[in-house]
């Protein structure tokens, strides 16, 4: 873990690692596409021990058509969330944004589940050091995948603290949970990015796709494996891994 190698680390040094291998990424010809927001719910903190959210971004390749196949050998160690993906229409910058801005930038918000694998130790074999939230940011927020439902929700026409999920792991459910669980409402997880955006002179463009966070606990996937989020009368999004 880079937690352990440098003890000394602090936060704007772990986003400076996930900066590094972006510009790696997009030197090979990658697209950034958007971003992703982790551990804004207190399943997910509790889940991985992390008290606080982070962020990662997402590139083209990134992201799986709604009932394709993930192959498997291509990660390490998958897991699945799900979530809400806020596609927006215009910029937002600033540090004093509240849930309206986020809903007049938005134009639409859709079903959503995240693939997360991670390329450190859940606890050092050696220490038995957790990992923290450092190491987390450094390795992109954990994210490897996104998978976007066809339903597209108008925010200003529905409350979003109340679209839940059903989500199936091989037909069995294995989590349930509300968009509420995100900070209370899913654009407060916009509002918290765009802020820490601020503080680097950065911000969210138009046409950005935003992970915001899941409302429920990762579920650990492998090959054959089949999950599916049913956000019953708004969709759903599934996906196979093969």
């Amino acid at each position: 873990m880079i937690s352990l190698a440098h003890p000394e680390m602090t936060m704007a040094d772990a986003y400076a690692v996930q900066d590094a291998w972006l510009k790696i990424d997009l030197a090979r010809g990658e697209k950034l596409v958007g971003h992703k927001i982790g551990l804004t719910s207190r399943a997910m903190q509790q889940a991985v021990g992390i008290k606080q959210p982070d962020s990662g971004y997402l590139l083209e390749s990134m992201v799986f058509e709604d009932e394709s196949a993930v192959p498997v050998d291509a990660f390490i160690g998958l897991r699945v969330e799900a979530e809400l993906a806020f596609v927006l229409k215009a910029q937002l910058e600033g540090t004093k944004l509240t849930i309206e801005d986020v809903i007049s930038a938005t134009d639409y918000v859709c079903p959503a589940l995240e693939i997360l694998d991670t390329r450190i130790f859940r606890v050092d074999p050696e220490t038995g050091k957790t990992r923290t939230v450092l190491d987390t940011i450094s390795d992109n927020a954990a994210n490897a995948g996104i998978v976007m439902g066809g339903n597209r929700l108008d925010p200003r026409k529905i409350d979003l603290r109340w679209v839940g999920a059903a989500v199936l792991k091989n037909d069995e459910i294995e989590e349930t949970g509300l968009a509420a669980g995100v900070l209370g409402h899913p654009a407060n997880a916009i509002v918290w990015l765009a802020e820490r955006f601020a503080d680097y002179g950065r911000r969210l463009d138009a046409g950005d796709i935003v992970l915001a966070g899941s409302f429920i606990r990762p579920i650990e996937v492998g090959r054959g494996d089949r999950v599916v989020a049913d956000y019953g009368p708004h969709g759903g999004v599934g996906i196979d891994f093969a």
